[in-house]
């Protein structure tokens, strides 16, 4: 169960526009417009999928009670209530649960960014396209190609996705700007641990009798 009570959260309504996809095909938020028309972003742990595809339609009007994150437009959900007044909770994930198998296959895309994904914690993590396509990128990638998964940028990108009756999502490997402009996607490389120095890791000993 989260460690924090919605109740003691504040509400924000709006209509369901769509759902939104990780690189895995699972569910991890929706969009919704607001009463001003604005669209809002509602990020969702891939565990509360079932309860949400089973309750809620595109075109439902909803209640999200969450959190944002300070360097991000986003609403972390904690709990959503349903048109018909249900709350969906989130309870923590079973402990069994795994990804589902699924093929992927080589995609590409191209178009204009309409809004930069991210994570609970206000870290990017991809784009949607204005044609629906969800760009997924991992976080510390995604940091260096930030321009273009910003609003109106227009990008290209191929890798692998899937679509589901819920949409298409591609795990992006190489970006550019058009086509024409595709690049690889460098992966970050982990950071040294704290007071780790790689100069003064041990190194292998050679026994001399092996040289004998």
């Amino acid at each position: 169960m989260h460690w924090i009570d919605p109740d003691c959260l504040p509400e924000v309504k709006g209509t369901v526009e769509r759902f939104l996809l990780n690189p895995h095909g699972e569910i991890d938020g929706f969009v919704i417009t607001d009463n001003t028309q604005a669209s809002v972003l509602v990020h969702t742990p891939p565990h509360m999928e079932a309860e949400l595809t089973r309750q809620i339609n595109a075109g439902d009007v909803v209640g999200v009670r969450g959190v944002r994150p300070r360097k991000a437009d986003l609403i972390a959900a904690v709990a959503v209530t349903t048109a018909s007044g249900a709350d969906i909770v989130d309870r923590g994930p079973d402990h069994d649960r795994e990804h589902p198998r699924i093929e992927k296959k080589k995609m590409s895309a191209e178009g204009t960014v309409r809004l930069s994904l991210f994570g609970p914690k206000g870290e990017l993590r991809g784009a949607l396209l204005a044609d629906g396509t969800v760009v997924r990128i991992g976080p510390k990638e995604a940091e260096q190609v930030a321009k273009l998964l910003a609003p109106n940028a227009k990008i290209a990108v191929k890798g692998d996705g899937l679509e589901t009756k819920h949409g298409r999502v591609l795990h992006a490997k190489e970006i550019g700007s058009g086509s024409g402009d595709l690049r690889p996607i460098k992966e970050a490389k982990p950071k040294p641990k704290p007071g780790h120095d790689p100069k003064h890791e041990a190194k292998p000993r050679h026994d001399r009798a092996e040289h004998a």
